[in-house]
């Protein structure tokens, strides 16, 4: 066995002829008459103790506790009534991610798995409360991608308290729990006459974030942060090396996506649009700090500025100049009279110059792989499911290719 019970209304004391005998103790008849002892793995003694005519009882659970250890599935009782919360706040604090990512992450738990699982032991986790919170998230309006983002931070914090043996199993991980569901929808790209209706729909000094955007594939950070030397107007080439982001709030400059830098070929109309945009909005120097708000500071010569010459703020762009020129458009409904904003347009953001770029390539047969790289993907495959559906020439030529068999043998 692992210890050894300890009954606490006796104790033993010598007798006469050297005779050891129990009598009672000065707790005989109160409290907990039990108390199962063992040493841990770290090598502290822990206990439980049990009510009168549980010693049995007590005795199951020293057997659980030896079994446990034996197999390596123990789990410290102690430790493990740490709450979910306190346990996530520790976990976020030194599991090493991206800081910018940690403070998304460390929001979210905040905001949609604390108020419902914050004060839960760690210990006592079933799949019931994860499913009872999968459903209150959906209750709430808490759907798609960014439900299945916060139940991932959910499971990840899980998954590092069974490493550390706080937890026999990732309740998230059973049968029985399902993520939230994201509803899979197609791309469907922007026509030619409509980007060229949104550009020029914006305001002069940005028409050209289009050019970049459409015409090389570019993010929007990317396009925000895009210094003037990464344009090599010599090689017909971009040098994405940069973004213009936000870190809790504050504008930094950081790697793209994924630290993945790339050269996009810079086609002969685009150059031409940049140039010009160039000549009419010179470059102005910014300073921001580097990846996040406490990163040395550096200077770069934005292409792209606010019209005081200062970097521009995403939000305040997507709703000053975006949604309007998309309204001038016609792309989304104008404001009715009286609203002081435009509805929701997610579909419409400058991402789908992205979609765009790749659907105008994929037509004129550029393979995946190519695509992949100028878009910045880290996996073509992940470019495959996302635009496989706009390669309407593949199956044309997979009918042709048929029909030129059958041909001389029709009747």
């Amino acid at each position: 066995m692992a210890g050894h019970i300890q009954d606490r209304w006796f104790k033993t004391e010598p007798g006469p002829a050297g005779r050891s005998v129990r009598v009672k103790s000065e707790r005989h008849g109160s409290g907990l008459r039990y108390r199962a002892r063992y040493i841990g793995p770290d090598g502290t003694e822990k206990s439980k103790s049990f009510p009168d005519r549980q010693k049995r009882l007590a005795e199951q659970w020293l057997a659980h506790i030896e079994a446990d250890m034996s197999r390596g599935a123990y789990i410290d009782p102690k430790a493990s009534r740490i709450t979910f919360q306190q346990y996530a706040e520790r976990w976020l604090g030194n599991h090493g991610a991206d800081p910018n990512t940690g403070f998304s992450m460390e929001s979210q738990l905040r905001l949609h798995a604390f108020p419902y699982l914050g004060t839960r032991p760690l210990a006592s986790f079933q799949p019931a409360h994860i499913r009872d919170w999968v459903a209150k998230l959906k209750a709430a309006g808490i759907t798609g991608s960014y439900a299945r983002v916060i139940y991932s931070n959910v499971r990840s914090v899980l998954n590092a308290a069974v490493d550390d043996t706080l937890l026999a199993k990732n309740p998230c991980a059973a049968r029985s729990v399902k993520a939230p569901t994201v509803e899979a929808k197609r791309v469907t790209p922007w026509t030619a006459e409509r980007v060229f209706a949104v550009r020029a729909e914006l305001p002069e000094r940005y028409r050209a974030a289009v050019d970049l955007g459409a015409g090389c594939g570019l993010r929007q950070g990317e396009i925000f942060g895009i210094d003037v030397d990464a344009i090599d107007f010599e090689s017909h080439t971009v040098r994405v090396v940069q973004q213009l982001k936000l870190s809790r709030g504050k504008a930094v400059f950081a790697l793209p996506k994924g630290g993945k830098l790339r050269d996009v070929p810079l086609p002969a109309p685009v150059a031409d649009a940049l140039r010009a945009h160039i000549k009419a909005c010179p470059p102005a120097p910014v300073t921001l700090p580097w990846d996040t708000q406490a990163g040395e500071l550096v200077t770069r010569r934005l292409v792209f500025t606010a019209p005081m010459g200062n970097h521009i703020w995403r939000n305040m762009f997507n709703s000053d100049d975006w949604k309007p020129a998309l309204a001038g458009a016609g792309v989304i409904a104008a404001r009715e009279e009286g609203e002081k904003s435009y509805a929701s347009a997610r579909e419409h953001g400058m991402h789908a110059l992205r979609h765009f770029y790749a659907s105008v390539l994929l037509d004129a047969g550029e393979n995946i792989k190519a695509l992949a790289e100028y878009l910045g993907h880290s996996d073509p495959g992940l470019t495959l499911r996302v635009y496989a559906h706009l390669m309407p020439s593949s199956r044309e030529r997979t009918r042709e290719a048929i029909a030129s068999v059958y041909r001389p043998h029709s009747v």
